[in-house]
């Protein structure tokens, strides 16, 4: 999924654009071409998306067999959506006939199913037949994110045969490191890299000289788990299997770099509550993306209100207190981010384990400890010179201590327990540790104020 360019990163320059325009109003097909063809995609990618919807479509139907459908992936869904919903069938057909399988199935997935049939339909049966398995593996599976053009041998061959057929075989893939050796039940065997293929004498098998034991990855296999095993086995490309060992797809680097950037913006936007809003998004839908957590948080910060109201006599006989009291939420509330975002990110990382969770626990708290008595002493330097009170400095100090540790235990603990009852700690952590740090902030400050003053 592409982002939204920055203007540091912005290629297309204004006179291009503006050329663009002139000639897709003077339908000049030819002229056209000639200045979008040594374009990278993600170049042309960016002209779409700076382009009116009327003229995005009739960018593309200019074009016709010269436009490269992956730009398409680069855009965001909405304005892939749109510009796919006013193509011909064929048309569609014709583009996606021409890219890696994987790309295919990345601008197929989000059809409607009837739309994706009728242009599925039109392509040939070998290349049908592949996205179509690939489309019924999960969403944001290994199964989804797979390319299905490969290279693969049976195991009997010797590395003359195999260069022999390499050099001789015109519908190889554009770009492989490695090959598959497989069975005659297509289960995968091994593999051989194309380095140690060229250094080895042709007349020797290439079953003597495979990695008999490759990392492989299941089709229904989450895609950010596929990631994990890339990164952590240093991987350049890795075969797909189902559950018969049968070599149905591979996954390469360039495919994880996009899963990672993809995972990583949704973890974002989840701790944030923004929902899968894009910028090319209506108003209508990305108010509709972000409302559900805000009502959760409206009936949360209630809560927090009726722990004030408890003290409403404490607050009327000291305004101070009130005053003073954002000050130790505030500090509460980013003390607890800080570990929850720690933590979520370990967790993601599969880093958290039944071994490490009391350790992972207490360094939190005790972090919160250190942080928590500096800015304390902080603060309740200020609120004595500011109120002329050093009673008051000493039970804002001691009111900041106990929240930014309850916040330091909560924000490690919380995401470990909403992962483990199975909800996203991503999603859901940010709202309820929010209140958690308001509602203990508002009655351990309230709370000690009131003993200490003797009020109410």
């Amino acid at each position: 999924m592409a982002d939204q360019l920055t203007d540091d990163e912005v290629t297309v320059s204004d006179g291009l654009l503006d050329e663009v325009r002139a000639l897709i109003g003077a339908d000049d097909k030819e002229g056209l071409t000639a200045l979008v063809e040594d374009l990278h995609e993600s170049d042309v990618a960016e002209l779409i998306s700076r382009l009116e919807p009327d003229e995005r479509v009739e960018f593309v139907r200019l074009l016709g067999r010269d436009f490269d459908f992956t730009a398409l992936t680069e855009v965001d869904e909405n304005v892939r959506l749109h510009i796919l919903s006013e193509l011909a069938p064929t048309d569609v057909a014709d583009g996606l006939a021409d890219l890696d399988s994987d790309d295919a199935v990345y601008i197929l997935e989000d059809l409607p199913d009837e739309q994706s049939e009728a242009i599925l339909a039109q392509l040939p049966f070998a290349m049908r037949h592949r996205l179509k398995r690939s489309l019924d593996f999960p969403e944001e599976s290994a199964g989804r994110r797979m390319q299905t053009d490969f290279v693969a041998m049976p195991p009997f061959w010797t590395v003359g045969q195999v260069i022999d057929t390499l050099r001789e075989e015109v519908d190889l893939p554009d770009h492989f490191t490695e090959i598959f050796v497989v069975d005659a039940a297509f289960r995968l065997m091994g593999t051989v890299k194309l380095d140690r293929l060229l250094r080895t004498q042709r007349p020797v098998k290439i079953t003597e000289i495979m990695d008999e034991d490759p990392r492989t990855i299941q089709a229904e296999e989450d895609q950010e788990e596929a990631a994990r095993i890339f990164q952590r086995y240093d991987l350049l490309s890795a075969a797909v299997v189902d559950d018969s060992s049968r070599l149905v797809g591979i996954l390469t680097i360039d495919d994880i770099v996009d899963i990672i950037e993809a995972e990583a913006e949704e973890d974002i936007r989840a701790l944030a509550g923004a929902g899968d809003a894009e910028l090319s998004d209506t108003p209508l839908y990305v108010a509709r993306t972000r409302i559900p957590w805000l009502m959760i948080n409206m009936m949360t910060a209630f809560l927090a209100s009726g722990v004030i109201a408890l003290f409403d006599g404490t607050i009327e006989a000291m305004v101070a207190l009130a005053v003073l009291m954002p000050v130790v939420t505030a500090l509460g509330g980013n003390a607890g981010i800080q570990a929850m975002t720690v933590t979520v990110r370990a967790i993601s990382q599969r880093e958290i384990t039944k071994r490490n969770v009391i350790r992972v626990t207490l360094r939190e708290v005790l972090v919160a400890l250190m942080n928590g008595t500096c800015v304390a002493v902080s603060v309740g330097i200020v609120a004595a010179v500011w109120f002329a009170n050093i009673e008051l400095g000493g039970v804002i100090a001691a009111a900041i201590v106990f929240n930014i540790i309850c916040a330091g235990f909560f924000g490690a603990t919380l995401p470990m327990l909403l992962d483990r009852i199975g909800v996203d700690p991503a999603v859901a952590s940010s709202v309820f540790l929010t209140t958690l740090t308001d509602v203990i902030g508002f009655f351990a400050f309230l709370g000690i104020g009131s003993w200490w003053f003797g009020i109410g």
